[in-house]
């Protein structure tokens, strides 16, 4: 049984290398939609239109059992959309702001986020439901996820670069300061080490990707055999570079023919 793990990028493979060690028994398509990377920069109607258009296809072609939506950004905009579309399991990814309000013992949490998240309506809707008891800063980057890829693919960081990203998240109100920071994007925690580093002091970063695998396992009924099936990627760019290739076989992936 297939299930596509759908991002804009590269950032939604920390959630497939969890999914598939908890759910060994399927096969995997992974898809980058990096001809319309990044997200941040698209207005809503029309990255709605061009991401139903992509799934419509993908579909068509794999006829898989559930989508995970690994993307931040698109999963507050499409999600109820595909659900309406299709009749199998949808799987978003959105800010683990609840997580965040029952753990923070500061009561100070920062959502690290795409421009794009921060702004979307159900992010706010989150922490007025979740933690409206707690100080939530929303921190929007727009270079943190290009930042992450060109790290991941070249190995190549700019740790001041780095830092002028995330720097905005640390917060001192009276001696309370930011024990939390969600990061609101599958492609922050490939900088987790460094981000860790760079910390002003000691924060817990929460990285979601165990938790929508978990979610997503719960959702399927054990497969009735298991696939050896191997697992794909592709990307709508067309063929990926090198630096690319060399990244996926990593992660265990072909490129799709």
């Amino acid at each position: 049984m297939t299930i596509i793990v759908f991002d804009s990028g590269i950032g939604g493979l920390t959630v497939l290398r969890e999914a598939r060690v908890l759910m060994p028994d399927h096969r995997f398509v992974y898809v980058g939609d990096d001809a319309a990377f990044p997200y941040g920069d698209w207005e809503e109607g029309a990255l709605i239109e061009r991401m139903l258009g992509v799934f419509d296809d993908l579909l068509a072609r794999y006829s898989p059992v559930m989508i995970i939506v690994a993307c931040n950004t698109a999963s507050t905009l499409i999600l109820p959309h595909l659900r309406e579309r299709y009749d199998i399991p949808i799987v978003g990814t959105v800010p683990a702001i609840k997580l965040a309000a029952e753990l923070t013992s500061s009561g100070q949490v920062s959502v690290l986020a795409t421009p794009g998240t921060v702004q979307r309506d159900y992010t706010r809707s989150l922490i007025s439901e979740f933690a409206s008891r707690v100080n939530v800063r929303l921190v929007g980057s727009e270079n943190l996820a290009a930042i992450a890829d060109r790290f991941m693919l070249t190995g190549q960081v700019d740790p001041d670069a780095i830092n002028d990203e995330i720097k905005d998240c640390f917060q001192d109100n009276l001696g309370a300061r930011t024990d939390i920071v969600v990061l609101a994007c599958t492609h922050y925690p490939f900088l987790t080490n460094i981000m860790r580093r760079l910390a002003p002091w000691p924060v817990d970063w929460l990285n979601p990707a165990e938790a929508i695998a978990r979610h997503a396992r719960s959702l399927l009924p054990p497969p009735g055999s298991v696939t050896n099936v191997q697992d794909v990627a592709e990307f709508t760019a067309g063929v990926p570079k090198a630096e690319l290739l060399r990244l996926l076989g990593g992660f265990g992936l072909q490129v799709a023919k």
